[in-house]
């Protein structure tokens, strides 16, 4: 749990290293400039992240179904080995993931001085602003964004459907509740993230609004993974301690 909980807390900072930096640059030089290259280098570095934040969730439902399912054989199943090849094939899929992303948008033609009404470049956005963008480069975008990101949400799905079932066969109501504050941290963090990236993609379907896409996108880049710690941290008794531990300390 903590070895996948340390790659969602460097995912994290990945993906918010690829637009707050650049958003702080740019209003302390109030600049809005960025070159063709660093769009497409910002493109591909925030959707590996971003999907890799998805599929590290996906993992992480996977463990909590077997700890809770499965506890005696625990140990067994999420040995140190199976986790480094769940960490690696999660990695190579994100890489996929972005290739696609740079794949759409490279054959695209744009002009000298584009506008992107964003505050950083998202694909969505950049499809808009091409030239040479046909209906079957938007149907391309969403249906692999689609495919992408149900795979994920499904697994978690599946994974919490059996959690439930097993912690509702649970005769005590102790061990119930221990069950359910096991998943608590994890399903309040899966809430949020496909919450947040849902109402950005559905903002930007619907409305076409690229205020209320830049407004939403504000709460997916930036309070979701600074949120995250909070949420494990305050519901696990082992980080509490250590900071107990830390602030007791003499000075």
């Amino acid at each position: 749990m903590y070895f996948f909980l340390s790659v969602l807390s460097l995912s994290d900072v990945g993906f918010t290293s690829t637009t707050i930096p650049k958003v702080i640059w740019d209003i302390h030089t109030r600049s809005k400039i960025i070159s063709y290259a660093g769009c497409l280098s910002q493109l591909s570095l925030f959707s590996l992240f971003a999907f890799l934040d998805s599929v590290i969730l996906l993992v992480m439902a996977y463990d909590r179904f077997v700890a809770i399912c499965h506890p005696l054989h625990y140990s067994i199943i999420m040995n140190p080995r199976l986790c480094g090849r769940l960490f690696l094939a999660s990695l190579s899929f994100c890489f996929v993931n972005a290739q696609l992303h740079w794949m759409i948008l490279l054959p695209q033609t744009f002009c000298t001085h584009v506008e992107v009404p964003h505050f950083f470049c998202d694909l969505p956005q950049l499809i808009r602003l091409a030239c040479g963008a046909t209906s079957t480069d938007y149907l391309l975008m969403y249906l692999i964004g689609a495919v992408l990101g149900a795979v994920p949400a499904t697994g978690i799905l599946y994974s919490y459907t059996k959690i439930v079932y097993s912690i509702l066969r649970i005769s005590s109501t102790g061990g119930r509740s221990k069950a359910f504050s096991t998943c608590g941290s994890h399903l309040s963090v899966v809430c949020l993230f496909y919450g947040t990236g849902i109402g950005v993609y559905f903002s930007s379907t619907v409305f076409h609004s690229a205020k209320s896409v830049a407004v939403t996108s504000v709460g997916y880049t930036m309070f979701v993974p600074m949120l995250n710690p909070f949420i494990y941290s305050l519901r696990n008794k082992d980080i509490k301690r250590a900071f107990q531990k830390l602030l007791s300390r003499p000075v």
